[in-house]
């Protein structure tokens, strides 16, 4: 047990102090400070920009008023002028960038308001929308006022209808969540389907070439003298965990202080979108039962894998099929974000690859019995074991072979290394 801890250690501190660790752990935490200040960031850079201007010829001589009341009023980057000139003048300030636009406004057969927008920025569609929008409602009011319509019945027309979606109890007992929790459970998913598909494939990918960087420097010959194969890879599994956990934690603590201090800035903005106040408790808990249980899972297939080759540059290749895996994972996982009661989901969701990610989400966005993901996690449980008494077998005989890995064969090769030990 001492050279597992020893085996351990040495994989924790080599890679924590290596250069790409601590370059990767300071561009993610500036990306999360960028985030979390994102707000500043932009009015910092639109502190010293003047609003646009969009022209108006208003033939009708009296709606610019009224338009103009109605955009100042609303948050918008852009502000309305008055142009007396004739629309060929305007559209060469627009040329020459005075104006983004000019807005012509003339009535039609039945005296309602007509609009055009002449621009040269036909991508930024923001502008035409609101004033398309604006015009609208001023052609409603126009129109209702002639039609002697009251303004309030108006008003309760376009009110928006009161409509609710009320949870009910099904037959098995169990009642389908709430908005709030959907709108909650949704973000958590998310958090969770993206950090499980970058560890996977961050940290599997650190275990397979460990262990190829040690055969290639002929360090695995040293190793296997003094301690068990099996304890080498264990111990690699365990330090790379730790490793990662180190990481993680130092984001969570990073993004938990950034919260706490920008907090009144991100109430009712992505932070609120997101509602992880309104997530139950268990929620947070099958989070981090699936991703322990996806980890070691994905872990020992790379740990199995990285023992067959002794050349760095064939890392990527045999670790293709577990990434494959997990992409495919992420993409099943993706799509049942919009329909995660769909079958195909169900039973995706006890395939042990898929089960992390997939099981999860249906936890998440579903309110499932119990037994349902106690069978994914005893799925789970068995195949991580399944595959860690094989990988053991694999990484025995592995860590003895030297030479290009190049098929299947490898794996009965390694099998039948591990025997004559």
């Amino acid at each position: 047990m001492n050279k597992f801890w020893i085996v351990l250690a040495h994989t924790y501190w080599t890679r924590f102090k290596s250069k790409s660790f601590i370059i990767t752990t300071a561009i993610f935490l500036l990306f999360i400070i960028g985030i979390a200040n994102i707000q500043s960031i932009i009015e910092l850079f639109d502190r010293d920009n003047e609003p646009d201007v969009v022209a108006v010829i208003d033939e009708t001589d009296s709606i610019y008023s009224v338009l103009s009341d109605s955009i100042e009023q609303m948050d918008n980057n852009f502000i309305l002028e008055s142009y007396e000139g004739s629309l060929q003048e305007a559209e060469k300030k627009v040329q020459s960038e005075t104006y983004v636009g000019v807005l012509k406004i003339t009535y039609n057969e039945n005296d309602l308001p007509v609009g055009s927008y002449h621009t040269n920025q036909l991508t930024n569609t923001s502008i035409s929308t609101i004033l398309k929008n604006q015009l609208q409602q001023i052609k409603v009011a126009m129109a209702t006022n002639q039609a002697g319509v009251d303004q309030a019945v108006i008003e309760s027309i376009y009110a928006p209808v009161n409509f609710d979606t009320v949870p009910i109890e099904s037959s098995d007992g169990t009642t389908a969540k709430t908005e709030e929790e959907l709108s909650g459970a949704r973000g958590l998913v998310y958090a969770m389907l993206f950090l499980l598909y970058m560890t996977v494939l961050t940290y599997g990918n650190m275990i397979a070439m460990d262990v190829a960087n040690e055969k290639s420097s002929r360090v695995m010959e040293i190793l296997i003298s003094s301690s068990s194969p099996v304890s080498q890879m264990f111990a690699k599994i365990s330090g790379i965990a730790l490793l990662g956990l180190t990481q993680i934690a130092t984001f969570i603590i990073a993004g938990y202080v950034l919260i706490k201090q920008k907090q009144d800035e991100l109430v009712g903005g992505m932070f609120a979108f997101f509602g992880l106040s309104d997530i139950q408790i268990s929620t947070f808990v099958y989070a981090v039962v699936f991703f322990l249980l996806g980890y070691l899972l994905y872990a020992t297939l790379s740990a199995m894998l990285g023992s067959l080759v002794s050349r760095m540059e064939d890392v990527q290749q045999i670790m293709m099929p577990v990434i494959l895996l997990v992409v495919i994972a992420f993409m099943v996982s993706i799509f049942g974000l919009n329909a995660p009661d769909n079958s195909f989901i169900t039973i995706t969701s006890y395939i042990p690859f898929f089960t992390p990610m997939v099981m999860f989400l249906r936890v998440g966005m579903l309110d499932i019995p119990f037994w349902e993901v106690g069978l994914g996690i005893g799925i789970m449980i068995v195949t991580i074991t399944i595959f860690a008494i094989i990988g053991a077998r694999i990484y025995r005989g592995g860590v003895l072979m030297y030479g290009r890995s190049s098929s299947l064969k490898d794996f009965k090769q390694a099998m039948q290394l591990s025997k004559k030990e």
